[in-house]
């Protein structure tokens, strides 16, 4: 997906399809349903970006964002969740998973309806 991100992170491109996802609860689902080799590459390619991404979306209004900076922001909003599989839960995330699947999210406070950039 080409040009599908801000200036300065094209690298991070091949990861869009996957990573990108506008809900919480989809971020979630595929912390769980994803291989530890796929979060491990994702982590290694987008956590020394965090700042700079930071930077970035934190210099206007969410609701201002432009498309390609709504999908970096899902991108690292997946970085989160996936941080903590990998720095955090390492090994023992296979056996968190489960639990973790019980607690159902229904909407957060990152979920914000593209269209309309209110609150969910």
């Amino acid at each position: 997906m080409s040009g599908a991100l801000p200036a300065g992170f094209e690298v991070l491109e091949p990861y869009v399809d996957r990573w990108a996802l506008p809900t919480t609860a989809e971020r979630a689902a595929l912390r769980s349903a994803s291989a530890p080799e796929d979060r491990l590459a994702f982590f290694a390619a987008a956590s020394p970006l965090l700042d700079s991404a930071l930077a970035l979306l934190d210099a206007k209004p969410l609701a201002d964002l432009a498309p390609d900076e709504r999908r970096l922001m899902d991108l690292f909003l997946a970085l989160a969740h996936v941080a903590l599989a990998v720095e955090i839960q390492g090994p023992d995330e296979v056996k968190s998973a489960p639990w973790r699947d019980r607690l159902r999210i229904t909407r957060s406070a990152t979920d914000i309806p593209e269209t309309t950039g209110e609150a969910a």
